[in-house]
């Protein structure tokens, strides 16, 4: 057999305690025997296993009877008696099928809806004349003037359509029709070049009225809102397609709420949250309208975002906010309680109370976690279980202890699936 040095510190321990028992006089055996033999083990030291009544050779306890096949697994049963089981304060619970609920307290974050924003644009390159909103968070109207841009593309638009009018004057009633008709289309192709530079048609109308060629044109406000962006300056430069402010219409806000990777299975679209804000008392109730589909690198969360109407502009972009998220009862589903599992990293591991003092591990595969402390046991146990709730700490490094003497009397049945849970315990 081949001995790494991991398991050096564990070979040394259990020669030990073969050396110990073996002078003692008393006969130590593994435990695979026959169905009828009755073998006899210490309740304090489980993994002595002796063939005959008598004392423990490590604390002078009397040995109690054992039988195989008792505890379900044979050598893996942990027997002790009633005075240690109450100085150790082993608890016990039993596995039953309830609802699980479960509630969720996170912080969300006020943002702009993403729908009421615009951006404002220049169609054409030209210079800022006149900046009419001139700060950010100012509040604007739709149609409201923005800026006021100077642009040649624009005088020569402007002197297009008047000529085009003129010419249009002058051949109405004159016999011919085709003539008169591309002179039309000339007006109307020359209209709409401006009206695709965002110049409106009452400022088209005007200069149709007045015949004359405006220098600078009127950009307007295309909605209602806050300008959240303003990146241009009063006689700047700008080139077409440059984004010039950003509006964004603050009567309805949304709140993002971090959701963790473990409590994504509770959280659905259409369930009612909770939102609270620090300035008020008042607790807001809103759907979930929107579960992102994609996780936050940094923080391992989800966001889901729920949407508040906002018409008295008390709520700002970038407030926080307490979220509470109430799930519905799940279908009943056998659970125990949380602290009688033993997490060990590639297990989950339970102690089940087999009754007379007698303990077996037992391997499980958990599930949803609810707030009452509740866990769902997906497979491992059945209704009417009962599993140790307290020491079970201890109850495991007797087990470890006892499966590590078996392996060193018995390394023709050892798993070496279980290696690791052995490596632990020294």
């Amino acid at each position: 057999m081949r001995c790494s040095s991991r398991s050096l510190p564990m070979l040394l321990i259990a020669s030990l305690f073969f050396i110990v028992l073996t002078g003692s006089g008393q006969h130590v055996g593994t435990s695979t025997v026959c169905a009828e033999e009755t073998r006899y083990t210490c309740g304090m030291h489980p993994m002595i296993v002796v063939d005959e009544p008598g004392l423990c050779p490590i604390c002078q306890m009397d040995l109690t009877p054992l039988k195989q096949g008792t505890g379900g697994q044979g050598d893996q049963v942990i027997v002790i008696d009633p005075v240690t089981s109450q100085k150790m304060g082993i608890r016990t619970a039993v596995a039953a099928s309830i609802p699980l609920v479960h509630t969720i307290h996170t912080v969300g974050l006020v943002g702009y809806e993403e729908g009421g924003q615009w951006a404002v644009n220049a169609k054409v390159s030209g210079w800022v004349d006149k900046l009419m909103i001139n700060e950010s968070g100012q509040e604007v109207a739709e149609g409201e003037p923005l800026l006021d841009l100077y642009s040649p593309e624009l005088v020569a638009a402007q002197k297009e359509l008047l000529i085009a009018l003129k010419n249009l004057r002058e051949l109405k009633g004159s016999g011919f029709p085709d003539a008169e008709k591309d002179a039309k289309s000339l007006v109307d192709s020359s209209r709409r070049r401006l009206e695709l530079w965002d110049i409106s048609a009452k400022q088209i109308k005007r200069l149709e009225s007045s015949g004359r060629v405006e220098k600078t044109l009127t950009l307007l406000a295309p909605t209602e809102g806050v300008v959240s962006k303003k990146q241009v300056r009063q006689g700047e430069f700008v080139q077409a397609g440059a984004e010039l402010m950003e509006i964004s219409s603050l009567k309805k806000v949304w709140v993002y709420a971090d959701i963790y990777e473990d409590e994504i299975p509770w959280v659905k679209v259409g369930q009612t949250a909770e939102v609270k804000f620090p300035f008020s008392s008042k607790s807001i109730f809103a759907p979930i309208t929107r579960f992102y589909p994609y996780l936050d690198a940094a923080s391992r969360t989800v966001k889901v975002r729920i949407e508040l109407d906002n018409a008295d502009r008390g709520l700002k972009p970038d407030m926080y906010a307490d979220v509470t998220i109430r799930s519905e009862p799940t279908a009943p589903v056998l659970t125990i309680p949380a602290e009688a599992v033993l997490f060990t990293g590639l297990r989950e591991r339970v102690f089940l109370a087999l009754g007379d003092g007698r303990f077996e591990p037992r391997e499980v595969r958990t599930g949803l976690q609810d707030e009452n402390g509740n866990i769902e046991i997906v497979s491992g146990l059945a209704a009417g279980d009962r599993v140790v709730t307290s020491a079970q700490f201890m109850l495991d490094s007797e087990s470890k202890l006892r499966e590590a003497l078996q392996k060193m009397l018995n390394p023709e049945s050892s798993d070496p699936s279980r290696n690791e849970d052995l490596e632990d315990l020294f």
